[in-house]
């Protein structure tokens, strides 16, 4: 008899899927009329069915109720209340409970007197066939009809040579491949049902018991209906909820227990020293999900793409090592005779003294190492790469949909289900014009007021960043004097050759400095932007994930790429020249660039952030939860003789959350404007990425498998709203590159030199050192900024392209300005509109599909629609009781009359 009721109320239930309204006033319905039909006796026997079962001794890894044969689905916990709202939970409990089992779902509660701690109790959750099929139904959720006749994509030549790369066929491919088609109950023998305890994946039986859990109500308070888990843990009814896990991970499991996934994972995904294999993604995704699942295919195929970028960065690097000894601007810069006898004008007023050229002699081979001709070639590389990696990742995407059975597979079906906090704050019902049903409405005056404070939360933050920065600045132009007054004394005027300029020294600390400000407001920002998403009620969790997304991604770009930018594009443009310098806030003299250029303090700025975030990112991954585990296995195992069984366990672990796989694409979101927005300074960008991915996917699969709670399954056929960031970050990083190549490197002035100005044939770069820098004359320095102590040499250099003081146009800029300027906005020109071309090329060349995935998804279609309809023709034929040759007789009459009828119209 409850089996019947669970069916007609899942029934029910099926019939108004999507209008959240309608399925909870038929929820109400149905509870009406299972308590009509119930004498007190069979209702005090549902809500007391746990006293039926007896306190056997079992397993302690065993995922079963206590008879051993209905597997647990979903677990609840929660701990006795002593405060005043302590009634108030347990009544709204109990209606919960009540209220699960009366939709077909069977429960089993564990007192706190069994539990290690000594006070939790856990609530054990089964859902039976019946329940399954149902809401299989209603989630549109594919079942194998036949297995499949495609055979898999056959290994190239090249593939032999990644053997030792590869997995087991069994690991690899845990399950033969099959055409599916869409579960129903009334067609139930057209699918491979061998077994119906196992038919279903645990990562679909936990899906399905999610989904009633979320909409289960729970009682009626101030008048309105209050429902779902989420409701219920935000109150503290419910300590926690989750699915368990499937075993240990460091032991197989044994029988009655079905196979553990969770070893097979950990031993061939999780553990770091198979670092070099590739993953188990469809077990990744049999066991988590497909929205889990995307994420590591994605994190894969990005590793893979750095590969090739990482190879061609370091050739560039290596170019550039290897010559650097042959760098003529650097020759004449360590050269005593000409560098040497350079006397460069002060760094900062008064305290600041002159000082040699070939002081800076190993900074200058250093930065070679990083802008040299090869910096052009990269930038333009890199410029194709990212078409590249975007366009192969949407084949890599479409094959992906196909090999997971979601072609069909539709974002709307998430959409339409509405978030169960915004179904309890609306007050109103609008007509949806697509249902043709009443739901939940919140007008858009009642929104406006968090929309503002929303967009003036971000703006403020945003604006805190940037006033960092500044404060930063300020702090690098007030210890410059005290670097320059000490690295720079009258030592500095004689042949002394150090790589930490004031410059650099300056840089070093101040990026530390402003590395140590980003992880601040980083976390702060975190915790308020996840509260402020929450108060403007989005309606879906798709739009709460956009909405967050925007407000995450907007800050951290902000909050990691403004000193770059700065530092890019901003550095040493300003500064004016000896004797009328430009100052911030009137009182500090802008910031120089070093004599080589400014591309060797945005390498130190970029690789001290990029690899500052990626370590302290890694460690924060691996520690943070381990500790928390330790700590809290460690206050909870209080009786040690008690059974530790695998639903405590379980509880032990820390919770991954529903925004968990949210962070990880903002981490890797990040990590891809680094490598490609800057990488023009930086060509070992790709490779400490490559590095940190490696890595990055063997501790995401670590603390996965071993120190978090299973998470609950959840379909998705794209990474969604980042790829249309990483699209629109691929364009911004063309013209990033383009003008760091031209304004922040010295490639361009080097060529219009060699072009148009050296008057060596042999030796064209011969005299680049002295062309590039400016004469000025000591005795225009103004009062209040020369040096106090008195030279005996009358002029200083600087860099810049200016008339001389003894030209009648002095100080201004000459010719040889505009060439290298118009020099600038050409390349910056050609460059982006070569790299565009040949993206546009490449776009158009390579489909979004690749034409044997056509070909599979068009024959599995062709395959499943003629499985139905051989099967909804036998049925007919079964259900009419006439032989083969009548039925023919029949089909072709009916067939003639619909040719018939076709014809005539």
């Amino acid at each position: 008899m409850w089996n019947f009721l669970g069916a007609v109320k899942s029934k029910i239930m099926v019939l108004n899927s999507v209008s959240g309204e309608k399925v909870n006033k038929h929820i109400d319905y149905s509870f009406q009329m299972s308590e009509q039909s119930l004498s007190s006796r069979e209702t005090s026997f549902l809500i007391n069915e746990e006293t039926m079962f007896q306190k056997n001794q079992q397993s302690k890894d065993s995922i079963f109720f206590r008879d051993g044969i209905r597997q647990i689905d979903f677990v609840l916990s929660y701990v006795d209340d002593i405060k005043k709202d302590a009634e108030l939970k347990a009544e709204r409990r109990k209606e919960f409970e009540k209220n699960l089992r009366k939709t077909g779902l069977e429960l089993e509660i564990e007192d706190k007197r069994d539990s290690e701690d000594g006070r939790t109790y856990f609530v054990k959750i089964h859902a039976p066939w019946e329940v399954l099929v149902t809401y299989a139904e209603v989630l549109g959720i594919k079942m194998p009809i036949k297995e499949s006749d495609i055979p898999r994509p056959k290994h190239t030549p090249i593939s032999y040579v990644l053997g030792p790369v590869r997995l087991p066929l069994s690991v690899k491919y845990p399950r033969p491949e099959y055409f599916t088609a869409q579960f129903s109950r009334h067609r139930q023998e057209l699918f491979l049902i061998e077994d119906q305890a196992t038919f279903f994946p645990s990562s679909s039986r936990n899906r399905i018991v999610y989904y009633i859990l979320s909409r289960c109500p729970f009682g009626i308070e101030d008048g309105k209906k209050r429902f779902g888990i989420e409701r219920l843990l935000n109150s503290n009814t419910y300590s926690s909820a989750y699915p368990l896990h499937d075993g240990q991970y460091w032991k197989p499991s044994e029988p009655p227990n079905p196979t553990n996934e969770r070893y097979t994972l950990h031993q061939n995904w999780a553990r770091f020293s198979y670092f070099y294999k590739e993953q188990p993604l469809d077990l990744i995704k049999n066991y988590y999900g497909e929205k889990i699942g995307i994420y590591f295919v994605f994190l894969g195929f990005y590793t893979e793409m750095l590969f090739f970028a990482a190879v061609v960065g370091l050739a560039c690097f290596i170019y550039g090592l290897l010559s650097m000894e042959h760098n003529t601007s650097s020759t004449e810069i360590c050269d005593p005779e000409i560098g040497g006898q350079m006397i460069m004008c002060p760094l900062c007023d008064q305290v600041c003294d002159y000082w040699r050229l070939n002081s800076t002699c190993l900074a200058s081979k250093f930065s070679h190492l990083f802008d040299n001709e090869s910096t052009v070639f990269f930038a333009i590389f890199m410029g194709i790469w990212v078409t590249l990696f975007l366009e192969f990742w949407k084949q890599r995407q479409a094959r992906l949909e196909y090999e997971w059975d979601l072609v069909d597979f539709e974002e709307e079906q998430q959409q339409l289900q509405l978030r169960p906090e915004f179904e309890a704050m609306c007050k109103h019902r609008k007509l949806n014009a697509v249902t043709k049903e009443m739901e939940p409405y919140m007008p858009l005056y009642t929104r406006i007021p968090w929309y503002c404070l929303s967009g003036a939360t971000v703006t403020l933050w945003m604006s805190l960043v940037v006033t960092s920065m500044v404060a930063v600045i300020v702090y690098r132009l007030s210890v410059f004097a005290t670097f320059a007054s000490f690295m720079e004394s009258d030592a500095s005027l004689k042949q002394v050759k150090s790589f930490l300029t004031p410059q650099i020294t300056t840089s070093l600390t101040g990026s530390c400095l402003n590395f140590i400000v980003i992880l601040i407001l980083n976390f702060f920002y975190e915790k308020i932007s996840a509260w402020i998403t929450k108060m403007e009620i989005p309606r879906t969790y798709q739009e709460y994930e956009s909405s967050l997304t925007l407000k995450m991604f907007l800050f951290q770009f902000v909050n990691f790429y403004s000193s770059c930018f700065y530092v890019a594009f901003f550095k040493g443009k300003f500064v004016g020249y000896p004797g009328k310098y430009t100052y911030l806030f009137n009182e500090w003299r802008s910031e120089e660039c070093d004599p080589g250029g400014c591309l060797i303090e945005l390498t130190t700025q970029l690789t001290i952030i990029m690899t500052g975030k990626q370590i302290f990112g890694n460690i924060k991954e691996a520690i943070y939860p381990l500790a928390l585990n330790w700590w809290r296995r460690r206050k909870a195992r209080t009786n040690s003789e008690k059974l530790y069984s695998r639903w405590e366990q379980d509880h032990d672990l820390e919770s991954f959350g529903p925004l968990g796989l949210f962070y990880e694409y903002l981490e890797t979101v990040t990590q891809f404007g680094f490598v490609t927005l800057f990488v023009a300074s930086f060509p070992l960008a790709p490779l400490l990425a490559l590095i940190n991915n490696i890595v990055e996917i063997r501790v995401d699969a670590w603390k996965l498998t071993t120190q978090y709670r299973r998470t609950v399954a959840s379909k998705a056929h794209s990474i969604g709203v980042w790829q249309d960031i990483l699209y629109g970050m691929a364009v911004l990083s063309v013209a990033t590159n383009a003008f760091i190549v031209a304004f922040t490197s010295d490639i361009i002035p080097r060529l219009v030199y060699y072009y148009a100005y050296s008057t060596n044939a042999t030796q064209p770069m011969t005299g680049y050192v002295n062309n590039s820098l400016s004469v000025f004359l000591i005795a225009d320095f103004p009062n209040h900024t020369a040096p106090s102590e008195k030279r005996d040499f009358i002029t200083c250099r600087y860099r810049d392209y200016r008339y001389p003081p003894d030209d009648e146009n002095k100080y201004f800029h000459n010719m040889q300005f505009w060439h290298v300027l118009a020099a600038k906005m050409t390349f910056i020109i050609v460059m982006e509109h070569v790299v565009f071309l040949v993206k546009f090329l490449l776009a158009w060349m390579i489909p979004d599909v690749p034409k044997d995935v056509v070909e599979r998804i068009k024959r599995e279609k062709l395959m499943t629609i003629k499985i139905l309809h051989d099967f909804e023709l036998n049925k007919l034929k079964e259900n009419l009781g006439i032989n083969s040759n009548e039925f023919a007789k029949h089909v072709m009459i009916e067939e003639n009359k619909a040719q018939l009828a076709k014809s005539t119209i």
